[in-house]
């Protein structure tokens, strides 16, 4: 009876797939906790951030993830539970954020196995489900910034779908950078972006761009499509676009920059963020909050299913 108990105690609910395709093969399995290795942290999952990443990798669409069965989700926050050999930044009972790994999988579960080097901190002043709905996007928007786009004084930035995940972070930092920010948003949208700290945002639908938009240096996309080609001759001589929409190549031309990339979160880049909340100058925005028994839900959101605007999160705490 006692060896029954502690192999209980062992498990753990996960939000997994068994084989790719639509929001009905993500289930709720039991499975048996696993272990960190060297450089690998045991996390006690309070919250797990879902992204359109997530959709990709259930579709068998990603570059980086492992073949089913695994399980689902890369963001993440909660408290250390083990460390691995070699850790000597992290303790057990430390509240930490971040990402998994670089396969983006394993953060739907109770208990997450993450590499050292992709989480920090979390910032005291988020809550669980607040510093998981940051990890990736947050990264993603600072690094199309400050490493792709090489921001600085006196720039002006156009970034289009400011309402979005990433396209809010990247208003709130290129405001706390002093730069002039134009924007673009869904209509319901525009006074949310404002508030962030963009002087000059337009309907995306009804904007005339050739009039509207002023020409700028620095181009965040993270909506493509029209929008973007609507805003490609808006971009100043020497200019470059940051894109993290690859639908198809980005647009080029003499004296333009086209970057297009794909994020990666480390501790380094998280601990600038971290500071960036802690001194107020950053705030999360959580949409959704649904339990890990609702994962498949989640997965209907991300297809098209109403939701609250902000980060869908999986509260696995309750």
């Amino acid at each position: 009876m006692v060896r029954q108990l502690a192999d209980f105690e062992d498990n753990m609910k996960a939000a997994r797939i068994h084989k790719f395709g639509p929001p009905e093969v993500v289930v709720v399995d039991e499975l048996a906790r696993p272990n960190p290795s060297a450089g690998e942290l045991l996390v006690r999952v309070r919250a797990a951030g879902v992204g359109p990443w997530d959709a990709i990798i259930r579709e068998g669409k990603s570059k980086v993830s492992p073949n089913p069965p695994l399980t689902l989700g890369s963001d993440l926050s909660g408290t250390v539970e083990a460390v691995g050999p070699g850790i000597t930044d992290f303790r057990v009972g430390d509240a930490v954020y971040g990402v998994t790994n670089a396969q983006f999988c394993g953060a739907h579960a109770e208990f997450a196995v993450a590499s050292a080097g992709m989480v920090d901190r979390k910032p005291p002043r988020l809550t669980h489900i607040e510093a998981a709905s940051a990890p990736v996007v947050a990264v993603t928007a600072w690094q199309m910034l400050f490493e792709y786009a090489k921001v600085t004084a006196g720039q002006s930035v156009l970034i289009l779908g400011a309402g979005g995940n990433v396209g809010a972070y990247a208003v709130q930092l290129v405001a706390a950078a002093g730069l002039n920010i134009v924007a673009t948003a869904a209509a319901n949208d525009v006074q949310f972006v404002q508030d962030l700290g963009a002087k000059t945002v337009l309907d995306y639908r009804t904007a005339d761009f050739e009039k509207d938009v002023p020409y700028v240096d620095v181009l965040i996309d993270t909506v493509g499509g029209e929008t973007l080609e609507r805003s490609f001759g808006k971009i100043k001589s020497g200019g470059v676009i940051v894109s993290v929409v690859s639908s198809k190549p980005l647009p080029q031309r003499p004296g333009l920059r086209s970057i297009f990339f794909y994020a990666d979160v480390t501790t380094a880049r998280l601990n600038i963020l971290t500071q960036l909340f802690e001194q107020g100058k950053l705030s999360a925005r959580v949409g959704s909050v649904l339990p890990l028994q609702e994962a498949r839900t989640t997965h209907y959101m991300l297809a098209g299913a109403p939701h609250k605007p902000g980060k869908i999160v999986l509260d696995v705490a309750t």
